[in-house]
């Protein structure tokens, strides 16, 4: 498995420490008044409690290895977490950790070569994937309270792009990506978004092959000669696109216009769900 595309990062660094901590406070408000025994939908076997933890947890992980600027992968991942003893205090204790986030993200210079599972070996790679975790369950707290609130185009955007670039390395945790395969089928994630958006026009161009799948480039992508029979593209909005790739959407959705055989969406959904 690998990528033809390099890892992007067409967002300031300052966008997503800003963004970690506008989105860290919407989920704090959120679960504070919601039972944490509340079950999670889009997050089977999950409770609001569960949920409200794990990205404390993850946002307190990830600002210890920026602080620490590890060059290679930790053997354990237990760091001093201060977790209440009560799960109705949760809200509370993710939102107390804000101000320290911050702090970590600003006194880290986003160039810095470190560790990470990814593609970009610098301490951005942690900023950028932080946002998207934190992002992604604020969403999954609000189906949980009945709640909705958008999600900013261009974040995204970069998102989605965020997710491609790095799933041929996320089998290191989610051993399934490691048996997509397939016989030269393309699979084309394209934006929807209005003419003059931030997100129009963005597509994302995967084939898959015998000994796994790729994520091409802008040539690659523009020199494709796949039978039209073995290409499938989902069309639609790039938070809607967002969502389809974490499994929050379905792509039979009405927000989503789809050509091509779904038999490959199916191989791509069963691999990539974790």
């Amino acid at each position: 498995m690998a990528s033809d595309r390099a890892a992007a990062h067409p967002l300031p660094y300052t966008t997503y420490r800003q963004a970690i901590e506008r989105e860290t406070a919407r989920l704090a408000e959120v679960v504070r008044g919601v039972d944490p025994a509340t079950p999670v939908p889009s997050c089977p076997g999950w409770t609001v409690g569960d949920l409200t933890r794990h990205v404390g947890s993850l946002q307190r992980w990830f600002s210890a290895l920026l602080s620490r600027l590890v060059q290679e992968p930790p053997r354990s991942r237990e760091v001093e977490l201060g977790l209440p003893d009560s799960a109705g205090e949760y809200s509370r204790w993710v939102e107390a950790g804000i101000p320290r986030v911050a702090a970590v993200l600003e006194a880290t210079d986003p160039l810095a070569p470190m560790w990470a599972w990814g593609v970009d070996q610098h301490a951005r790679f942690w900023a950028r994937r932080m946002l998207f975790e934190t992002l992604v369950h604020r969403v999954d707290a609000e189906l949980s309270a009945g709640l909705a609130s958008p999600l900013d185009p261009e974040l995204a955007a970069d998102g989605v792009d965020e997710f491609l670039v790095n799933l041929p390395h996320a089998h290191l945790f989610a051993p399934a990506v490691a048996e997509l395969k397939g016989d030269g089928e393309t699979l084309v994630f394209q934006c929807a978004g209005a003419a003059t958006g931030p997100d129009a026009g963005e597509e994302w161009w995967v084939r898959l092959e015998a000994d796994g799948f790729r994520l091409l480039d802008r040539s690659a992508a523009a020199a494709d000669t796949a039978s039209p029979d073995a290409r499938t593209t989902v069309r639609g909005e790039a938070a809607d696109l967002l969502l389809l790739l974490y499994g929050r959407r379905s792509y039979q959705d009405s927000a989503f216009e789809v050509t091509g055989p779904p038999e490959t969406l199916d191989r791509w959904f069963a691999h990539t769900a974790f």
